[in-house]
């Protein structure tokens, strides 16, 4: 989670004996039976990619005290468990307690339960809530503890539970082979570098291949994920995005005419491959050390920020970096981003979450946050809102370990891979949306469905809209008028006055009648009716959020009965 809301007590001290490494075909015997382990003494493995279980105690018979293995290197972070189940009875009953969870505040209080799946059923699915149970328990000093009860059905299976829908490195590496032979000329991998333990950092580039031509001016999203290693939704809502870039979709195929997508689709390889939830092969957290990485100890963010930091001293403009990530006590899709002492910049910095809003049904507005707090400088989200141009927006994208709410339901929906993958195809058809309100991108259908054959650089899309068009000023109004009414909703009618008024006559001339009587009268409408309905929103700006994070940091928040 790149940026946690206070949590106080959100970490609590190691057990007693400390758990280094995983268990590897651990056969769990009653105390002092010797020989080999018979069916129903149940065997613990979590020697394999991405696998974490520490240690197992045998309680009773139907009982066992699971511990999950620290980070590398930092013992602090124990979230994170993958383990597998072998040599059970069938119709064996059992409980397991997975007593050292480092964080108090859990999803589990909502309804959470652990992934489940065996050899013979591939799918994962989880535990029945009803048989989940997280509580303080006196016997491991009062730390909170995930109880799950099962019965295995088939003694032949192999059973695997999980945090969450693991993603490996090697899930990755299979995944862009298999896109890099596909030989697509609008896909690009590149190795940025190496880990500390000689595993890819790759660079993913998404675009019409003529702009990257050397005399191209060009605008870039940069999305990276996977900086903590357990947060493996990450990776899906990553692997959907670009999916949908490389698709024949007719918003694909514009973004990639406008756009030059970068991609870092997985920032920690160690980490992930190891089974961390949140640290390096070193134990670092990087998501706290963008600031001054270094090229030994952080090799991954070292590569990736020079590249930033190239691109940024280059003609090409980084409109935005989005650092995707998974949240362990919040609902949703929503995002976290920066204020400034600049109010337009502000503004302009709220737009995007918006339209995210707009396209997915599973983002939250209201777990939307802006925040400058001094102890997440560190954060990606952070060191590069404050050394990047002014004009490039830097966000944090979380998404649910669990479940999400719509506005038509207040049933939780439990997230599945499919609805990760949704949610990375969303953010990337928001782009569309952003770039045609901000006039890069024409906004007339036909140009988003058949782009021009043959060479098309962006000057000739330049000089196309200046044609088609409307002048520039003329979208300036409405992003005021949208931000005042967002804003301060008691000062409207002020708003459209002085924008009709700083409309010039040669301004109003450019229109047609016909325009110029639509603008007044949908600009009337428009007065009337958010007069009449302004009370049915209620927009506040309150300065702390749900874990009462300290007053620096903004949260925005959206109450909204009715929509126009």
């Amino acid at each position: 989670m790149a940026d946690k809301k206070g949590d106080s007590g959100s970490e609590t001290d190691s057990t007693d004996e400390p758990v280094v490494g995983n268990v590897n075909k651990f056969a769990v015997v009653p105390p002092g039976y010797t020989g080999r382990p018979k069916k129903g003494h149940l065997i613990f493995d979590a020697c394999f990619e991405c696998g974490n279980l520490g240690r197992v105690d045998y309680i009773t018979e139907y009982e066992y005290d699971l511990f999950i293995r620290p980070d590398t290197c930092n013992p602090r972070f124990r979230v994170w468990f993958n383990f597998t189940v072998e040599n059970v009875k069938q119709d064996q009953r059992v409980i397991f307690n997975i007593v050292n969870f480092s964080k108090t505040k859990s999803l589990y209080r909502e309804g959470m339960s652990p992934l489940l799946k065996s050899t013979s059923r591939q799918k994962w699915t989880r535990i029945p809530a009803k048989h989940v149970y997280y509580y303080r328990c006196p016997d491991h000093r009062k730390n909170y503890v995930m109880s799950f009860s099962f019965c295995f059905d088939r003694e032949d299976d192999v059973y695997q539970f999980a945090y969450c829908y693991p993603y490996s490195y090697t899930r990755l590496q299979n995944y862009l082979d298999n896109l890099e032979k596909k030989g697509m000329d609008f896909f690009q991998r590149e190795l940025l570098c190496l880990t500390v333990q000689q595993r890819r950092l790759d660079l993913i580039t998404i675009t019409h291949p003529d702009n990257l031509e050397p005399e191209e001016t060009n605008r870039i999203v940069f999305i990276s994920a996977r900086v903590h290693p357990g947060e493996t939704p990450a990776s899906y809502c990553c692997q959907g995005f670009i999916d949908f870039l490389i698709s024949n979709h007719p918003i694909a195929k514009i973004l990639r005419e406008h756009i030059v997508f970068k991609i870092v689709p997985m920032l920690n390889p160690d980490g992930v491959y190891l089974g961390n939830y949140r640290c390096s092969l070193m134990g670092f957290d990087l998501n706290r050390h963008w600031s001054e990485p270094s090229p030994w100890a952080h090799p991954t963010l070292y590569a990736t920020k020079n590249l930033l930091m190239e691109l940024d001293r280059s003609k090409h403009s980084i409109d935005f970096f989005v650092d995707l990530h998974a949240h362990s006590t919040l609902m949703n899709g929503f995002m976290y981003g920066n204020t400034y002492d600049d109010l337009e910049r502000v503004e302009r910095h709220s737009v995007f979450p918006r339209l995210l809003c707009t396209n997915a049904e599973d983002f939250s507005l209201a777990n939307t946050n802006f925040n400058r707090d001094a102890v997440k400088a560190g954060t990606g989200r952070r060191t590069l809102g404050g050394c990047l141009d002014e004009n490039s927006h830097c966000y944090t994208l979380e998404v649910s370990f669990f479940s999400y709410q719509t506005n038509a339901s207040s049933q939780a929906l439990p997230y599945t891979e499919e609805g990760y993958m949704k949610l990375g195809r969303n953010l990337a058809r928001t782009f569309l949306d952003y770039y045609k309100l901000v006039n890069v991108i024409s906004a007339k259908p036909s140009s988003s469905i058949v782009p021009k054959p043959g060479r098309f650089s962006i000057r000739d899309r330049q000089a196309e809209r200046s044609n088609t068009d409307p002048p520039e000023k003329f979208q300036m109004y409405y992003l005021i008028l949208k931000k005042i009414f967002d804003i301060n909703k008691e000062n409207l009618s002020m708003a459209l006055k002085a924008i009709k008024e700083s409309m010039k006559e040669e301004d109003i001339g450019f229109l047609g009648l016909n325009q110029q009587r639509s603008l007044t009268q949908n600009t009337d409408r428009f007065e009337e009716r958010s007069i009449r309905r302004s009370y049915q929103r209620d927009f506040s700006i309150n300065s702390s959020n749900a874990f009462s994070e300290s007053s620096s940091s903004i949260r925005l928040q959206l109450k909204e009965s009715r929509r126009y």
